[in-house]
């Protein structure tokens, strides 16, 4: 499996000044620290990000900071692209021909509308085959509502152009289990639902993209090194801990309480988000500042 597809990728947030601007600055040093970390890659406008508060310039920004570290560090970026309009998403994927650090692009299954599975599939059909980066498809039926079933999974995996699936299934169960268990070949699994990371590492997830590895990068990384080496007692006692952080960086809606902690951690200059998003409240910032400290640095 290419390293582009493995590892620990990490979906940065968009942090912002007091003023509610882009903090450019804070960002390029937020994606330097992670990649110091151990992380395999950036994602550039995932959800963690903010993307649909962010205007046209400003999403440009974003990517370009993110493109020029990636290139300055030789890390896969994976770039988010494309919404419920499949000709729109179309639009959007193309205009990565001109970011030749793109390395992958993240399109979410179409939400709100509710497609059939076989909408679904015809839609990743149709992105596939005009991308010119490997797709990634963003399965994660608690928000999307679309609870697509392992032979769908299944059949968007071995379309031609789909790479990968950022899985977040919301529970490990036996639908989960299914598809892991019988994946095309060079089709790559990454964990998307942070607190199960390590149980979906040990079914054979080739890496993970993960808001919570924002806080104890080396860590998570740590953690991934761990299930490859076949380290499985180092791997559950500390899937178990990173997993209560999860737990604690998800307490309110994503990123509020990952904002709030870097925050606190002096790592952006405000715990700002935009509207409809209100920040974290004290209680969660402090409990994921607790989590941070008690895990601690990378012992890698």
């Amino acid at each position: 499996m290419s390293y582009l597809l493995s590892g620990i990728h990490i979906p940065l947030i968009t942090p912002f000044t007091e003023a509610g601007e882009l903090a450019a600055d804070a960002l390029e040093a937020l994606a330097h620290s992670v990649l110091d970390e151990g992380a395999a890659g950036l994602v550039a406008l995932g959800t963690t990000g903010e993307p649909a508060t962010l205007d046209e310039a400003e999403k440009r920004a974003v990517t370009e900071i993110c493109a020029r570290v990636c290139r300055e560090r030789g890390a896969a970026l994976t770039v988010g692209a494309g919404g419920n309009d499949t000709r729109a998403s179309v639009r959007a994927l193309r205009e990565l021909a001109g970011l030749p650090e793109a390395t992958a692009a993240l399109a979410l299954v179409p939400s709100f509308t509710r497609p059939s599975p076989a909408g679904v599939l015809a839609h990743f059909t149709e992105l596939a085959a005009h991308s010119p980066v490997p797709l990634i498809v963003y399965h994660i039926p608690y928000r999307t509502g679309q609870e697509l079933d392992p032979d769908t999974l299944r059949r968007i995996a071995e379309l031609p152009g789909v790479a990968g699936i950022k899985y977040a299934p919301g529970v490990l169960d036996q639908d989960a289990i299914a598809f892991l268990g019988d994946l095309p070949d060079d089709f790559a699994v990454l964990v998307g639902e942070d607190a199960l990371l390590s149980p979906l590492l040990g079914l054979g997830a080739a890496g993970a993209v993960l808001a919570s590895a924002h806080l104890c990068t080396g860590r998570f990384v740590e953690l991934y090194e761990a299930w490859q080496a076949g380290d499985l007692a180092h791997a559950r006692a500390l899937g178990h801990r990173l997993a209560a952080l999860s737990a604690a960086a998800f307490a309110e809606p994503n990123p509020t309480v990952i904002k709030g902690v870097l925050h606190a951690l002096g790592r952006i200059p405000s715990a700002a988000v935009r509207l409809p998003l209100l920040p974290a409240g004290p209680a969660a910032v402090d409990r994921g500042v607790h989590q941070v400290k008690s895990i601690g640095g990378s012992e890698r």
